[in-house]
């Protein structure tokens, strides 16, 4: 792959603009060219397809694709992102909590009162939480520029953490024959051997068992907590994560279906009164627009209002995970923390702000725009790749409900050489790193997952539209 053939104005990860291997990925790259991208390309698949590595509703799931070129991230660089991270979501809980209280963000001008007003995941009335978000695991991207910023915070209920734990388990080890290996100097080791201590991944599968466990026993004062993980079941896009997660912190994986209410208390089938409900549900909202309550809500509002049961992450995260609040997350860090954010987000614009929607329209086709509950990619107009006509049907729905709507500048996503037809080509990436939280800790996985279009140019990386994954390595 040359540097010619990357998109304009998009920054490879791994190679320098003259083609050669940047130096924190010339070895994983010699690992993968030693192996035969074809080769270790077809190696991984079948290995996924051994493990039955699905991604989709049922009738629509594919086999997760798991590109095996590993995305490498310096350790400095990545110290400095969980740092930020840790920072950002200090002011997000900071913020549930104050939008579900007294609202002083609001009244010091930090965030529109329409922000909250307008607000689909508010839960009043119910007990606060010892802690509204539990897990996080938001999209970062690196620009033109080479600094990696946040596109979105997710901090409902972030998925492909598993499909990250199985990139590693199938890429890995077909690239380091010991991750142990105590001799760098051992002529018989392979490219990734060499100096194992600045070459090589840490294992991670451990750590992120560990972080799921210590934030579900944060999360309650009840002793030994009955844990249940709460699902879609075969209309779930991660069914096959959602059923690991369960096998990893020793929980059931149960339908809203097959729990009843005893009382105020939650039951499991086994007749066990539910402590802690780790939601991985599409279904983020108890009550609909009319306020009434729906299938879930119907199930869970009676122990939650009683304090029998906790939820994990809370109904109410979706306060700050709301696109309209996304504009506003780093005055936020300002207001909450009284720090200069260490992570920066993309340039974003609330067009329920008649300023900023005016100014907005005026420059559409430069800009990106986003729903304000749209997930997955789906609703994303980009301006400079969209032709007039879609153009003009979004500017008449951004005209019909400017409230609705988020604006961010585009980005000139990164680029990494993928496996495509055999060869290597480059592909746009982002990037998504997993922080638990537990008591006042926040602990950030190394590592985490790299999500590629395998599309040509094409810059919606995410799996419900055909997007892959990579396994992503902190080194140094």
């Amino acid at each position: 792959m040359s540097p010619g053939d990357a998109p304009a104005q998009a920054l490879d990860e791994a190679l320098l603009p003259d083609g050669g291997d940047r130096e924190h990925a010339a070895a994983s790259l010699a690992a993968v060219r030693a192996y035969g991208p074809g080769a270790l390309a077809a190696d991984v698949a079948r290995a996924a397809a051994d493990l039955d590595l699905q991604h989709g509703p049922a009738g629509e799931a594919h086999l997760f694709t798991v590109d095996p070129v590993p995305r490498v991230l310096r350790r400095a660089e990545w110290e400095r992102l969980a740092a930020g991270l840790t920072q950002r979501l200090r002011a997000l809980e900071a913020f549930v909590a104050d939008a579900h209280g007294p609202r002083e963000a609001v009244r010091a001008g930090v965030v529109p009162a329409a922000v909250l007003d307008t607000n689909r995941y508010l839960t009043p009335g119910l007990p606060p939480p010892r802690r509204w978000i539990g897990m996080a695991g938001p999209d970062v991207v690196r620009g033109a520029d080479g600094e990696l910023v946040v596109l979105e915070d997710n901090v409902r209920t972030p998925s492909l953490l598993a499909y990250a734990l199985a990139a590693r388990d199938l890429v890995a080890p077909r690239l380091i024959e010991d991750l142990a290996a105590p001799h760098a100097s051992d002529p018989r080791r392979g490219p990734l051997q060499q100096g194992r201590s600045s070459t090589t991944p840490a294992p991670v599968r451990e750590a992120a068992v560990a972080a799921m466990r210590r934030m579900l026993a944060a999360a309650t004062d009840v002793p030994d907590p009955v844990v249940a993980v709460l699902g879609d079941g075969p209309r779930s896009a991660v069914a096959w994560e959602i059923d690991r997660f369960g096998e990893m912190v020793g929980a059931p994986v149960v339908l809203p279906s097959e729990l009843t209410t005893r009382g105020d208390a939650l039951v499991l089938p086994d007749g066990r009164r539910v402590d802690l409900l780790w939601r991985r549900t599409s279904e983020e909202r108890l009550t609909d627009d009319d306020g009434r309550p729906s299938e879930l809500g119907e199930l869970l509002l009676g122990p939650l209002r009683a304090g029998t049961v906790t939820v994990v992450n809370a109904f109410g995260t979706g306060v700050a995970d709301d696109k309209r609040t996304f504009p506003y997350v780093e005055d936020l860090v300002r207001f909450f923390l009284g720090e200069e954010p260490r992570l920066r987000s993309v340039p974003a614009y609330d067009l329920g702000d008649p300023d900023r929607c005016r100014a907005a329209l005026d420059r559409l086709p430069e800009l990106v725009l986003k729903p304000r509950s749209g997930s997955g990619g789906h609703g994303v107009l980009i301006g400079p790749r969209a032709d007039a006509g879609r153009l003009e049907r979004a500017r008449a729905a951004v005209l019909a409900a400017p409230g609705e709507w988020i604006a961010q500048e585009p980005v000139a996503l990164s680029t990494h050489p993928t496996v495509v037809d055999g060869a290597l080509v480059p592909r746009h990436v982002d990037y998504r790193p997993y922080a638990f939280c537990a008591d006042d800790e926040t602990i950030v996985l190394p590592g985490g997952f790299t999500r590629v279009s395998l599309t040509e140019g094409e810059l919606v990386v995410n799996a419900s539209q055909g997007g892959g994954g990579k396994d992503t390595w902190v080194v140094g």
